[in-house]
């Protein structure tokens, strides 16, 4: 099948990956403009331009697609479908409509669950049971066209938000190929029940309120691992929570440590306390909690505040 593919991070290029890898032709390559990156801060392209770039495939990257020149960019395809994967940019229902099948979106979550920008993170926050990946007819509304295929994935117990988007992404390529092969296929209109939003990560989500159950805490060190991180304040300096668990607390006040030991250092919260586990200073490299208290002790009765 003739096809052109939109897209720009990790979870993408493992779709077009899987999709090349099948036999279809993928004339162009939306993705976004290259970003700076790393230390020299210079241009860097996304992983899927870097895909596309080694399999000979047309690059074409608009800052948006709000201008009708880019709609003839790709209609000059003549692609009998566009794969859209966090592509990130607004797709006009113009362009939607350019190709036979029109534009089909490989989102990682159980529709009408979690639509909207960051599905895998919301899903570990509410504590959600299990994820998946649907993949959906697009039209003009936020993540409500019907769903062609989907599958279901459970969240593990010790899921961060990076290795459940790999599960993720491997079983969205696995997918999208298999909906190519059954096109048209049958999609399924989006219940009305049970819709909801999973709006963009803000980093100010990330400073934990030791104020809140150690539940809800330890399911917020998951979700923002590899980004960006829970962080909270001991003595003055920002600490990064990478691993954390459930303990058992004693009532003391939230934010002030109850134990500290090879183990963990234990935190009282709103209910029961978080045993950090996996640490990380300003400027330093993520380290056990043994290694973090070496050459850095911590006492019971220390408080770790909000920022």
């Amino acid at each position: 099948m003739k096809l052109v593919f939109a897209g720009t991070p990790e979870f993408a290029a493992r779709a077009l990956e899987a999709i090349l890898a099948a036999g279809h032709q993928v004339t162009l390559a939306l993705t976004q403009p290259d970003r700076p990156a790393g230390r020299g801060m210079a241009p860097r392209p996304s992983p899927v331009k870097e895909i596309a770039a080694a399999a000979g495939i047309g690059v074409f990257q608009p800052p948006t697609l709000k201008d009708p020149a880019a709609w003839e960019r790709i209609r000059a395809e003549r692609a009998e479908a566009l794969i859209v994967a966090a592509y990130g940019l607004i797709l006009p229902q113009a362009v939607l409509d350019i190709p036979r099948f029109g534009g089909l979106n490989i989102h990682a979550s159980l529709l009408p669950r979690w639509r909207g920008a960051a599905p895998i993170q919301r899903a570990i926050l509410a504590g959600d049971a299990e994820s998946g990946v649907c993949i959906m007819r697009m039209e003009a509304g936020l993540d409500t066209g019907p769903v062609l295929r989907r599958a279901r994935l459970p969240i593990a117990a010790d899921d961060t938000a990076g290795s459940l988007h790999d599960k993720l992404a491997a079983l969205g390529a696995r997918l999208i190929v298999e909906t190519l092969a059954d096109l048209p296929g049958a999609p399924v209109p989006q219940s009305a029940d049970g819709v909801t939003y999973a709006a963009k990560i803000d980093k100010a989500e990330a400073v934990i309120d030791w104020r809140l159950p150690a539940v809800e805490l330890e399911r917020k060190t998951r979700a923002f691992d590899p980004f960006p991180g829970a962080v909270a304040a001991l003595d003055g300096a920002p600490v990064k929570v990478w691993r954390a668990r459930v303990a058992a607390g004693d009532g003391a006040p939230p934010g002030t440590v109850v134990a500290a030991g090879p183990d963990g250092i234990a935190v009282a919260c709103g209910k029961d306390a978080l045993l950090l586990t996996e640490l990380q200073k300003a400027g330093g490299r993520r380290m056990s909690a043994a290694r973090f208290l070496s050459g850095n002790p911590v006492r019971p009765g220390a408080v770790f505040s909000e920022k």
